[in-house]
Formats: structure tokens, C-alpha cells, sequence
């Protein structure tokens, strides 16, 4: 057994709160298991209705097209911006009620800004909806690592598959729910607060233990307070200095790289596929194929991760079916159009591989709140301006060469940097030896 398995082993297994009475153990956890895969459902519908309608948006509003390119930037900035807020409001609130008003938050986002009536209405809501997913971005590796501590591959992979399938679905289904009702764009955005709303169900009673004498969850609170969601409540400890380790900058930069690639694909792989002389219809269904994969190998890769002592080989192999996607690409886009897009569907699940990697990569509910708020807070910072970059060197080459150049060669230091952090260590080792 690894190290970080011994340590994983040993996290305590008993629940956080005592249950209220009368309620058994196993409800709980059926509660909390639901509550994982609705919020994992809601973590991307936000980004991915509005991209199906966008120009009906633009319309609507009478939006620029540099406010429609800010707008498509706004996620991976509220994401960093929002994201590392997430461990100090855990310590004060406790997980399930931050990712509990973080669905709300989404909610109320999705509902008002179809509804706004302007620009300015319409970014803030949408800045409303993604600060609740960003939140809960960050807390899910937290709540999967305290109530599953021996299950975290195949938690992990539960959440990453209904995440993938929560991206991929309001794409496909947005359109013709629009044009069911109506055909204005206002009820086809606004009809996914009703997932959202639903997601906010499952936390309510945990939050409601939470409050009834036993205390808030554990997160990392420095006074050791019992928690109301998850196993056990931990001794006080000295703040985890994150920045001292390896393993997080490595995976906060891995983090980022990853979802570069995963963004620029979904920004123009699409119109890569156009410009060589496949129809729109078929480029829209190779992009929705490339996001589909994820939603299978999302739930195996976890389990497969959690089994190895390092996932260096993992990474590698993510990393060289990217390298023959992007090759492909460049080389006869058209001719094998289905295969780059397998390739690169398979590629980007170092999505979820990275979140499996959180959770391997710190012994404590605390270090894995710290180290999943710096990873993804710093991962998605460095992750802004790789579609930028991209649409610029289209521009101004005229040809989509010097993209795919810079596409591949992004892959290298993702490859290096997510080998070494899949190294068998955890960031407290690291930043206490230091």
C-alpha cells in the first residue's frame, strides 16, 4: 500500500456529526451521494447553454462582439477569482452549506439574467451563477475526501462523469428546448435554474444538522470544531503553508494546462474542423463527440488512479493521444476528423484525473481544501489566455498552423508537470520539510 493510500486508510470513517436520531448512517450517505452527483450536474450548464445561443443573446441585448468575447472569458476568471475563497468560507460555514448557497447562488443566476434586460444585468448574473459554481468547484474533492476517505476514486469519477455529461447535455438539448417553448432565448436559458434549484434540496438537511448542536463541518478549522458533514472531527492544526510544496504548484499548473487544452478545444475545434471543409452540422457533432467521451472515462480514470502507486503513466498517455489529435489536425483535419476528435476527447479527461489527483495528494480534509482551492484558483488563472492566444495567431496567420503549433507544444510541459504531480507524496510532507 502507498503512502497516500495508508494515509487514506487511516482518515476516520464515522461521520462528522451525530446523525439525528433516529437516522440511520446509510440515508445519510444516500443523501450526501445525491447531493454530489446534482451539484456536479449544475457545475457547467451555466457556461454551456449560453454558448448554444449566444447569437440570439447578442441580438437580444444588442451586445458587442468584444462584450460576447468577455463574456466567454468571464468563466475561468470568476472561477480563480471566486474559487479560492471556497476553503476559508468552508471553515466558517462548513462544506455542505457553502456548496448549498452555492447552488443557490447558481439558481437565482440562471433565473434573473435571461430576464436582466441589458448587458450590465446580464454579465452580473452570470457572474452570480458562476461565483456558486466556483465555490463548488473547489469544495467537491473536499466533501468526496471526507465522506468517501475510502472511496475516492470512484466518488471522484462519479461526480467527473455527471460533470462531463452536465457539459455536454445543455449543449446539445438548449436549441430545441428553446424552440419548444417558443423559440425565445430567455426560457431556453432560464429552464436550467430548475436543475439548479433542485440541487439545493439534498444539502438542506445536512446544513440543518450542521446547526442542531453538532457543530460546523470540518474543513481545516484551526479550533478543531466537529463537522456536520463527513467523517469525524479533526484536532486543531497549524495553517498548511500550500505554497511550499512541489506537488501543488505542479498539479495548480498541470491544473491550468489541462484546462487550456480543454477550452480551446471547445472554442475552435469546431471551426478548425469548418475551415477544412467539413460542414457546420458534422463540425458541431465531431465538438459534441470530443466532450461525450469524457463522460465514460471520467468515471473510469479516477478508479484506475487511485489503484497506482503514481499516475505519471496516466498522464503520459493523456498527453500523447493529445499530441496525436493536435498532429492529426494539422495534418489532415478532414480526412480523419472522427479520429483527432476521439483522441482529443480522450486527452482532455486529465480533467478528471487532476481533481483524483487532489484528493490522493493531501492526508487531511484541510490540506485537500487548501491544495483544491490553490490548484484550481491558479490553474484556471494560467488557463485565460490560451483561447485568446489562439484566436489571435488565427488571425493574424490566416491558417490554423501556428494554433495547432502552440496546441501541441502545450501538451510537453502539461505532460511533465503532471508526472510530477503524480508522484506518491502529499503536500503537508512537503511543505513541513521545507
Amino acid at each position: 500500500m502507498s503512502s497516500t493510500e495508508r494515509g487514506m486508510s487511516a482518515t476516520p470513517s464515522a461521520p462528522e456529526t451525530t446523525p439525528e436520531p433516529g437516522a440511520p448512517r446509510a440515508w445519510v450517505i444516500r443523501l450526501v451521494t445525491a447531493g454530489i452527483v446534482l451539484t456536479a450536474l449544475n457545475l457547467r450548464p451555466a457556461i454551456t447553454s449560453l454558448g448554444a445561443l449566444l447569437e440570439e443573446v447578442r441580438d437580444g441585448l444588442g451586445m458587442s462582439g468584444s462584450v460576447a468575447g468577455l463574456l466567454t472569458s468571464v468563466p475561468t476568471l470568476c472561477f480563480a477569482v471566486f474559487g479560492v475563497t471556497a476553503p476559508r468560507l468552508a471553515r466558517r460555514f462548513g462544506p455542505a452549506a457553502v456548496v448549498c448557497a452555492g447552488m443557490a447562488a447558481v439558481c437565482a443566476g440562471l433565473l434573473i439574467r435571461p430576464y436582466a434586460g441589458n448587458t450590465a444585468g446580464f454579465l452580473a448574473a452570470s457572474v452570480l451563477a458562476l461565483m456558486g459554481i466556483a465555490v463548488s468547484n473547489v469544495l467537491m474533492p473536499v466533501i468526496v475526501k471526507r465522506w468517501f476517505p475510502d472511496r475516492v476514486g470512484s466518488m471522484t469519477g462519479l461526480y467527473s462523469m455527471v460533470l462531463a455529461l452536465g457539459s455536454s447535455l445543455p449543449a446539445a438539448v438548449t436549441v430545441p428546448l428553446t424552440r419548444a417553448m417558443g423559440g425565445h432565448w430567455q426560457p431556453g436559458l432560464a429552464v436550467w435554474a430548475v436543475i439548479a434549484a433542485a440541487a439545493v434540496l439534498p444539502w438542506l438537511p445536512l446544513v440543518r444538522q450542521g446547526r442542531g448542536g453538532a457543530g460546523h463541518e470540518d474543513s481545516g478549522r484551526a479550533a478543531g470544531a466537529s463537522a456536520a458533514a463527513g467523517p469525524g472531527a479533526q484536532p486543531a492544526q497549524a495553517p498548511l503553508r500550500i505554497t511550499r510544496s512541489r506537488t501543488a504548484w505542479a498539479l495548480a499548473v498541470f491544473f491550468g494546462l489541462q484546462a487550456t487544452a480543454a477550452y480551446i478545444t471547445m472554442g475552435w475545434m469546431a471551426q478548425i474542423f469548418r475551415d477544412a471543409g467539413v460542414s457546420a452540422g458534422t463540425s458541431g457533432l465531431l465538438l459534441a463527440v470530443t466532450m461525450v467521451m469524457g463522460v465514460p472515462l471520467a468515471f473510469v480514470i479516477p478508479r484506475v488512479a487511485t489503484r497506482l502507486p503514481q499516475q505519471g503513466p496516466i498522464v503520459l498517455a493523456l498527453g500523447v493521444c493529445g499530441l496525436a489529435g493536435y498532429a492529426g489536425l494539422y495534418l489532415a483535419p478532414a480526412a480523419g476528423a472522427w479520429a483527432w476528435a476521439l483522441l482529443l476527447g480522450i486527452s482532455n479527461c486529465a480533467f478528471p484525473l487532476a481533481l483524483t489527483m487532489v484528493g490522493m495528494r493531501a492526508r487531511s480534509g484541510a490540506g485537500v481544501a487548501q491544495l483544491s482551492a490553490f490548484a484550481q484558483s491558479t490553474g484556471y488563472l494560467i488557463s485565460i489566455p490560451g483561447p485568446l492566444l489562439v484566436g489571435v495567431l488565427y488571425q493574424h496567420s490566416g491558417g490554423w498552423g501556428l494554433p495547432i503549433a502552440l496546441m501541441a507544444a502545450l501538451m510537453v510541459p502539461q505532460m511533465v508537470v503532471g508526472f510530477l504531480a503524480g508522484r506518491d507524496r502529499t503536500v503537508e510532507e512537503e511543505a513541513a520539510a521545507r
